[in-house]
């Protein structure tokens, strides 16, 4: 295919695949007439990677990732699905990288087109290919658009809220005080003293704001920086309900399988190790911490492992919970790609809070997350990001305990 050309679609199911020297990030967008998305949840990516009719598939580090698109499924209101590429490391640009997207029959994987878009340099993220409904068919057409501000200029320009850190405060300048001349002080009579200066009173107690430097849950999902806390409370209450905490990853590009294992470790209030919760022993604290299993690769897309946890059946003495990812296998962190963990509520399957791990070092372990039970009975989760040499939960137990 050439840019701008199109053809109708010979299958209802249809994959699209970006391949390219480096691995991808590859999207979907489900847009209305208007050219924007109904909300955030029409956006279709590694870490939101389903929606209506669209599905985001991994290739696990050795394939290029797809979006699949299921005609029949696609909701009405829905006429187009735009599919994007970006370069998985930051910064990178197009420049000398060719993608090739290929549009395939998704039940039987034969090859329907491919385009290649020319003349690139500078552009950190692409428009790929478009699947799109005309006069009731359904064709696919080569874009090859490209942006310079990377997949969040993408996002923006189809609808969906790109969160920004807020910028740092500036201070307001100083005026500017001329320099006064010296006068000397009056002189002190012979046998007396100087009188000592009053003492200033001192300052009032700054009292922080009630939830300073923490957000709940009331408007929604959050996603955290590192350190970041959120506190699991809705509409003033406590969320004492059953949460699923998931961690994932995906081994880096053309890399070797990464057997990462989550664990969650429970601490007493003196910061005393109660028990650890992993691939090993997959039930804690008479049921109220339970563990999916060991994935031995990372490859697919959402969560990896998934530890429950009833927050309700805690035993009191359980204060502080850390939640862990080791390399078994040894390889260094940076040697994978999007670690993240979220908090679902386990009853409705909502996602609570996300926290994504941008920035890895060589180490074999991270501290991703922790809970903490405040006095008010109420709990708090804080994003850690915090990376240690330990390949094994065991080795978790005493660096965890000294970061609650």
């Amino acid at each position: 295919m050439t840019p701008g050309s199109n053809i109708p679609l010979a299958a209802a199911r249809v994959a699209v695949d970006v391949a390219a020297p480096v691995r991808l990030d590859v999207s979907g967008l489900l847009l209305t007439a208007d050219g924007k998305v109904r909300s955030d949840d029409d956006f279709i990516f590694y870490n939101q990677p389903s929606g209506p009719g669209v599905t985001y598939r991994s290739g696990g580090g050795g394939a290029p990732d797809a979006i699949i698109v299921d005609t029949t499924a696609v909701p009405p209101g829905i006429e187009k699905i735009v599919v994007t590429a970006s370069p998985d490391a930051a910064g990178q640009t197009f420049q000398g990288i060719e993608p090739t997207a290929t549009i395939r029959d998704a039940d039987n994987g034969s090859a329907l087109a491919t385009f290649t878009p020319p003349r690139l340099g500078t552009e950190t993220a692409l428009v790929v290919v478009e699947i799109y409904l005309r006069g009731g068919q359904w064709k696919a057409r080569a874009v090859g658009q490209g942006y310079a501000d990377g997949l969040a200029g993408i996002a923006t320009d189809f609808g969906v809220t790109v969160e920004e850190p807020a910028p740092a405060p500036v201070a307001p300048p100083q005026p500017v005080v001329p320099p006064q001349p010296l006068t000397p002080p009056p002189p002190v009579p012979a046998a007396q003293s100087p009188a000592a200066p009053p003492v200033p009173p001192a300052p009032p107690a700054a009292v922080p704001a009630p939830g300073a430097g923490k957000v709940d849950l009331d408007k929604g999902r959050v996603s955290l920086q590192k350190n970041q806390t959120v506190s699991l409370v809705k509409g003033g209450r406590p969320l004492l309900a059953r949460v699923k905490m998931g961690l994932g990853w995906e081994p880096a590009y053309r890399g070797a399988d990464i057997d990462l294992d989550a664990s969650v470790i429970a601490y007493g209030p003196q910061r005393n190790h109660i028990d650890s919760c992993y691939f090993g022993k997959l039930t804690i604290l008479n049921g109220a911490v339970k563990h999916s299993g060991d994935n031995l690769t990372g490859e697919g897309a959402g969560d990896d492992e998934v530890i429950v946890v009833d927050l309700g059946r805690l035993p009191q003495e359980v204060t502080g919970l850390v939640f862990t990812v080791n390399s078994f296998s040894g390889q260094k962190f940076t040697e994978v790609a999007k670690a993240y963990c979220r908090l679902v509520d386990a009853t409705t399957e909502e996602e609570l809070v996300r926290f994504d791990l941008t920035h890895a070092e060589p180490q074999t372990g991270v501290m991703m997350a922790k809970l903490i039970r405040q006095f008010t009975g109420e709990w708090e989760m804080t994003a850690m990001g915090d990376f240690v040499k330990a390949r094994t939960v065991r080795n978790m137990v005493k660096p965890a305990a000294q970061a609650l």
